[in-house]
Order: structure tokens, then sequence, then C-alpha cells
């Protein structure tokens, strides 16, 4: 005896759809990681800094102020996108230079100052004040930025 399948017009539509729905839905998951993975490896770290103000006075009374980031040193990974938000509390102006990572600008009392870099390089590199570059300006003002 022998079984004899007899498939119509409607069930092969039927099944032409379906293999076709899990295609498209094998695609679109597919689709959907690499997409996640490519922005995972363009994700930027955002770190806060502030700038803060110390004052005291020397037994004969002479005043001292200096200026200072905080956290005064930030550790990142090499290749990492780093994105700084420096927000001016004490002073009025504090123009600033990374001269290695090729980063400057200038952060201003009550505002924050964005900048952008990518940590291409080990090292150890300085967060120079421009305005307080020694204890007669209150300064040195210096943080540091630690590439892994």
């Amino acid at each position: 005896m022998s079984n004899i399948f007899v498939i119509s017009r409607k069930q092969l539509w039927l099944f032409f759809l379906v293999v076709m729905v899990m295609i498209t839905a094998a695609f679109g998951l597919r689709w959907n990681q690499s997409r996640a993975t490519l922005a995972a490896g363009q994700d930027t770290r955002i770190i806060q800094l502030v700038t803060g103000e110390f004052k005291t006075k020397t037994d004969d009374g002479k005043e001292l102020e200096v200026y200072r980031f905080d956290p005064g040193t930030i550790v990142v990974n090499k290749g990492e996108h780093v994105e700084l938000r420096i927000t001016g509390v004490n002073g009025k102006s504090h123009p600033f230079v990374i001269q290695e990572l090729g980063v400057k600008g200038e952060i201003n009392k009550g505002q924050t100052t964005t900048v952008h870099f990518t940590a291409d390089q080990k090292g150890t590199y300085p967060i120079l004040c421009l305005t307080h570059t020694s204890l007669a300006n209150g300064g040195p003002m210096i943080g540091y930025i630690v590439v892994q």
C-alpha cells in the first residue's frame, strides 16, 4: 500500500509564507545583534570634574588661596573614547590645556565645559590651568589623566 500526499496550492503558499517569515525574523535578529556590537565599541565614557578652591591663613595672618581640579586624577583605558564635563564651582575663569591629547578649553564659574578625546597612548597627561600656574596666583592648578 502506498501513501500518496496531495498538496494544494493553498498549502504550498502557506508553507512558503512561513519559511519567509522565519528567514526574515532570523535576518532581523542577526542584524540587531551586529548593530549592538558595533555600537558597544563606540561607547563614550563620561567623566565629571569640578573646579575647587581652598583658602587658609598662615600663622603670620597671610591668606593663601589655591585652586584644584576634583577629582585630581582620572584613570582611563587605552583606546577609550572620553567625554570630560568640567563644571566651574570656584574661580571666575580657568582656561586649560591637555597638551599631549590636543585638548583645550575654558571653564567658567557656574557653567559646564565639555571636551572629547580618545586615549590613544598610554601615559600620564596633566590638565593644566593657564590662569593658576604658580602659588603666587592660586596654583599650580593641575589634574592628571592616566591612560592604562
